[in-house]
């Protein structure tokens, strides 16, 4: 019995490429790369950025399910800590992932687990599940990455109450945040509907 045959919900890189070991530890390998990409669009801010990393969240989660997207961005977080200049504005270390931005980056393991859990169960097939999965997966993020912020900015020594850590970590993002839930949950439906076409026109 391979992987595939033992998966009963496959996500949609599953129903196009064959999943064995190899293929899934190339699969987290490039969710990482795609991570680490999106992280280099940024608006530079004090002290979160804008980034395009959620969207790639969202995405590498949908497309290679709980396990293997909760992998992707565990390996994401882990090799930037160690030295690679993988995170937003090619910055890395441990000090990164301990500062003001960790929490974030920490969220994002758990964001792809939930929203690869989702997919699993046909959440990202249609435009207002997909929707409510992305926009649920970049809260995650938030419920991780704020808390992190408040006891960050209050070892500075700035203001940590609730108001002062939305302004810094979470206001400025709404908009975004909608946007790139918005494009994944445009992209993944249109991606099923195309992969379900395909499969069709094979079969005839």
């Amino acid at each position: 019995m391979t992987l595939a045959t033992a998966l009963p919900r496959p996500t949609l890189v599953d129903r196009v490429i064959p999943r064995t070991l190899l293929t899934d530890s190339a699969l987290v390998i490039a969710g990482t790369a795609l991570v680490a990409v999106l992280a280099q669009v940024a608006i530079p801010l004090w002290p979160v950025p804008v980034t395009g990393q959620t969207l790639a969240v969202l995405l590498v989660g949908a497309s290679l399910g709980a396990v293997r997207g909760a992998s992707s961005l565990a390996l994401y977080a882990l090799l930037g800590a160690i030295g690679l200049p993988i995170y937003s504005d090619a910055a890395s270390g441990w000090s990164v992932l301990v500062g003001p931005t960790g929490g974030y980056i920490i969220g994002f393991v758990l964001s792809a687990a939930i929203v690869g859990w989702a997919a699993e169960r046909r959440w990202d097939r249609g435009w207002l599940k997909a929707a409510v999965t992305f926009i649920g997966g970049s809260l995650v993020v938030f419920a991780v990455g704020l808390p992190w912020l408040s006891y960050s900015l209050g070892g500075f020594g700035l203001p940590n109450d609730l108001q002062s850590t939305l302004v810094a970590g979470f206001y400025p993002f709404i908009i975004g945040g909608l946007i790139k839930a918005a494009i994944a949950a445009a992209l993944l439906p249109a991606l099923w509907k195309a992969v379900e076409r395909n499969d069709r026109t094979d079969a005839a």
